[in-house]
């Protein structure tokens, strides 16, 4: 493969919106504007080929950004040892935080760009369905708190799906546009039929300075922001949601601490706020040790992390495959893309859809994490926060 890498502004005077450029059928990952585009396929890679097919990619970088070039894009399963692939898109756009726009091209793509027409409005019949019954997945939240309170575990995440069916496809760019404005400021994704907005930083790599940012103990927002402050502060001062957040920052903290020559991690967490709910997140970041890691090689060391997994992780797994009653796929591993020199980002894969491939069905997941004084029916109610998300975003006219 050859690539041809060039600044977007001598392509095109026209600004693509990422999201449209990705389109129904493309690849995106996106936050507050920033983040890469794709479309069409210049080949599908295992997880060990990425490395040496970026690298073996020849090409020319016009653009004058040493970091510009081709990308893989993809999704680390909640099982990593699941079958799974990542793409090197065609042509990929890409807007950085520091301004640079840049288009990379491979072989023979053509660069097409015109501005969409909007969106239309349909008159779609949805039905909703339980995945995991109710009863189950109550009985499951009481059996795991009971494990942690006899010392089996220290914490293991409890989730459940719903279906979303509709007499109509389903428009992801539509989707995406909706994700977009509710959602702008967390990672939005969309990967072989795998679409979401995920607030949680699993792992960044940028140059030799990683970030993580993630997110433990949940609770809703209604709109008032004095009732708003006010959970917030219940949730800072909730013991189990702190001894919740605390399992989760030891184990990235312990996990990316031998790849770093410096790693440092705020002392208390704040309240990250989105449209539906707030959680309590601790921001760590650091100096990775030569030879560097790629963002790849991390993400896979961290995924899944206690906050979709839990502690120890092979005892929270056995937990969550004894009594969680699904499979939950992609949902709770990771999702991003990295270029050549293993840079990149990649978001804990929650806030998500995975569709079928005829887009009339999309399967819905939530979950929280389950400690010793977990009440069944308050983390019911935790995961019906969650599906807001997808769920307003699917089905609003």
């Amino acid at each position: 493969m050859r690539s041809l890498t060039r600044l977007l502004s001598a392509v095109t005077d026209q600004e693509p919106d990422l999201n449209d450029f990705a389109g129904d059928d493309g690849y995106l990952f996106v936050r507050d504007g920033i983040g890469v585009a794709g479309r069409g396929i210049a080949c599908r890679i295992r997880r060990d080929e990425v490395a040496s097919t970026l690298a073996a990619i020849s090409g020319e970088n016009k653009s004058g950004i040493a970091s510009a070039g081709p990308v893989a894009i993809g999704c680390i399963p909640f099982n990593s040892d699941d079958p799974h692939d990542f793409v090197i898109p065609k042509v990929v756009i890409c807007k950085t935080a520091s301004g640079h726009r840049w288009l990379t091209t491979i072989d023979d793509a053509n660069f097409e760009y015109q501005t969409p027409s909007p969106t239309r409005t349909t008159a779609a019949s949805f039905s909703v369905t339980q995945g995991v019954a109710i009863a189950q997945y109550l009985e499951a939240v009481r059996l795991t708190a009971e494990a942690v309170r006899e010392k089996k575990l220290d914490k293991a995440v409890i989730a459940r799906d719903i279906f979303v069916t509709s007499d109509q496809k389903f428009d992801i760019r539509a989707i995406l546009q909706r994700l977009k404005a509710s959602f702008g400021s967390s990672y939005r994704f969309s990967v072989d039929g795998f679409v979401g907005a995920s607030p949680e930083l699993l792992v960044s790599v940028n140059g030799n300075r990683v970030s993580s940012h993630p997110l433990a103990g949940t609770a809703p927002r209604t709109g008032d922001p004095v009732v708003d402050q006010k959970i917030a502060e219940n949730l800072i001062a909730s013991t189990k949601n702190q001894l919740e957040h605390r399992i989760v920052i030891d184990m990235v903290h312990d996990t990316l601490l031998p790849w770093c020559s410096f790693l440092d991690w705020q002392p208390e967490p704040s309240i990250v706020a989105v449209a539906n709910v707030q959680h309590l997140g601790t921001e760590i970041s650091g100096q990775l040790s030569e030879p560097r890691p790629s963002v790849l090689d991390l993400a896979y060391a961290l995924s899944p992390t206690p906050a979709l997994g839990g502690a120890p992780r092979h005892l929270a797994l056995n937990q969550i495959a004894k009594v969680e009653g699904m499979k939950r796929g992609r949902y709770g591993g990771a999702v991003g893309y990295l270029n050549k020199d293993g840079e990149g980002i990649f978001a804990v894969a929650i806030r998500c859809a995975e569709f079928d491939t005829a887009r009339t069905s999309a399967h819905l997941f939530a979950g929280g994490g389950i400690v010793g004084d977990s009440e069944p029916l308050s983390e019911l109610a935790e995961t019906q926060a969650k599906f807001q998300a997808m769920l307003a975003a699917l089905i609003r006219p």
